[in-house]
């Protein structure tokens, strides 16, 4: 048991230092702070390799792996996320650093092959996106040129090669330390990999360190046990740590929430980064409601951040959450996802598993639905949610999600930047129309691919605040404009196609 400074020290220059985090979610901020204290009072450890499968950050440029960015100790960052580190895409797109984006659920498998001692794993997660080099690249910046992926084929079928992570040091956030060194995570909302990090480190023979809020004299319930004491090198005890949102018993498990009691919970957790629509504004209530009528009982979803948390509300009020199964990509299984900088949790979960789990689950088309959003779709049915001119989101669990399922809802509003709609007596108003297209010929990434998508022979439908469009394979086809709407003007005139 040492003291954050203590574990500081222990990291060296160029080392890669990987967070079991999953955006905000079981992020060790005061081993972060540490890292980037030391940094700044003594110049090391820098050259740092900072590697996450989810996100580093919490949307705030001066907490967690952005402070260590900003101050010029890292070197390289790989995650899925990086919406959540505005200095990271800041220094990125500077080439300052190198920076390589590419599907969660990937690095989450990748992390767990490597705790198998393996090289490198093959995924068809990938192919077609940005993220297969025939179509795009994984690097952010000119500077990061790295041959992150590769594709090979073996027996007639096309798979990208992904060297596992090489982990000098792993930083974990438990909730109770016992006597033989177990970590156990009672007050997580998340696992993300910790067992897989841990193992995948040993494995390498780097050091792993936790972080926890108490130390039990009282030996941990097998089960109960995330990362066994034979794992764990150094234990930092910090009995209250700052974080982002207040604890919330919904979302450990600790409280359970019926179906009927959903809609208190979403509005309790006052958690949201996003900025509050304007009051006349229904586009994402719209959008909500029309998607969640392709809902159907005994259905297993998932529901992304954004626009399409609104889905979920819907459901709730609807009365049908009782008769589907919805999913998040950290973890939980049951329950509705929670909102905003909680992302990842799940209120009222039945179960909440690893990650690489989940990913199976998804990867292996257990998803009959989901519902995702995005920044701007061509006239194919392509979509690009993870980048535009000036800023990166990164791809997150995307990829995945809609890599097998069934039928895939994406949520997006027709323009952006100013567009006011609203719903009055069954009919739709544009009152104020956006000044930025999402519908165009061509757009800046590919995140989706349509033609993927046709090969498998998935449904995609594409829901605005006026429409829905359907994927075919001639591309983008209107099947639906909502009452109120002109389709000749507030549609077919904003095109740059024909659909």
């Amino acid at each position: 048991m040492i003291s954050p400074k203590e574990a500081a020290e222990l990291i060296q220059d160029g080392d890669c230092v990987a967070a079991n985090s999953f955006l905000a979610l079981s992020n060790p901020e005061m081993l972060q702070d540490a890292l980037y204290q030391r940094f700044m009072a003594t110049g090391h450890p820098r050259d740092l390799r900072m590697f996450s499968t989810g996100s580093l950050g919490a949307w705030d440029e001066d907490r967690y792996t952005d402070r260590s960015v900003k101050a010029g100790a890292v070197k390289e960052v790989i995650a899925s996320h990086y919406n959540s580190m505005p200095a990271t895409v800041k220094a990125a797109l500077e080439n300052k650093i190198e920076a390589y984006c590419l599907p969660l659920g990937l690095l989450s498998h990748a992390v767990r092959a490597a705790a198998a001692g393996k090289d490198w794993i093959l995924s068809e997660v990938g192919l077609g996106i940005f993220a297969d080099p025939r179509v795009g690249s994984c690097g952010l910046n000119k500077i990061s040129t790295r041959e992150i992926l590769q594709v090979i084929e073996i027996e007639g079928k096309d798979y990208l090669l992904f060297h596992t992570p090489k982990i000098d040091v792993a930083l974990i956030k438990g909730t109770t330390v016992d006597p033989n060194g177990n970590i156990s995570m009672e007050k997580e909302y998340v696992t993300v990999d910790a067992m897989a990090m841990a193992q995948a480190t040993k494995q390498n023979g780097g050091k792993v360190i936790v972080q926890v809020e108490k130390v039990s004299h009282v030996f941990a319930r097998p089960r109960n046990v995330i990362v066994p004491g034979i794992l764990v090198d150094y234990v930092v005890v910090c009995e209250d740590p700052p974080d982002v949102f207040p604890y919330n018993p919904a979302l450990s498990g600790d409280a359970h929430v019926a179906a009927t009691h959903m809609d208190y919970y979403v509005n309790k957790i006052a958690a949201s980064k996003y900025k509050k629509p304007e009051s006349a504004d229904r586009t994402a209530d719209i959008i909500g409601e029309r998607a969640a009528r392709e809902l159907k009982a005994g259905q297993i979803i998932n529901i992304g951040i954004g626009i399409p948390e609104n889905v979920g509300r819907h459901a709730s009020k609807l009365g049908i959450l009782q008769d589907i199964a919805i999913t998040v990509e950290a973890g939980g299984i049951g329950g509705l996802p929670a909102p905003g900088l909680a992302f990842g949790a799940t209120i009222g979960a039945d179960m909440i598993c690893d990650m690489a789990t989940q990913f199976d689950f998804y990867d292996g088309g257990g998803l009959d639905i989901c519902f995702l959003g995005g920044l701007e779709v061509d006239r194919w049915g392509n979509l690009n949610v993870h980048q535009l001119e000036g800023n990166y989101a990164g791809i997150g669990g995307f990829a995945n999600i809609t890599h097998a399922t069934k039928n895939i809802i994406f949520c997006l509003s027709f323009s952006a930047k100013g567009l006011v709609a609203t719903q009055e007596g069954g009919q739709v108003r544009i009152r104020e129309e956006g000044s930025i297209k999402k519908f165009r010929n061509e757009i800046s990434a590919i995140s989706f691919s349509a033609q993927e998508a046709l090969r498998k022979g998935q449904r995609v439908l594409y829901v605005t605040e006026r429409c829905v469009f359907q994927l075919t394979g001639e591309g983008l086809k209107l099947i639906e404009v909502y009452p109120g709407i002109d389709e000749q003007k507030q549609i077919r005139d904003l095109l740059d196609f024909d659909c």
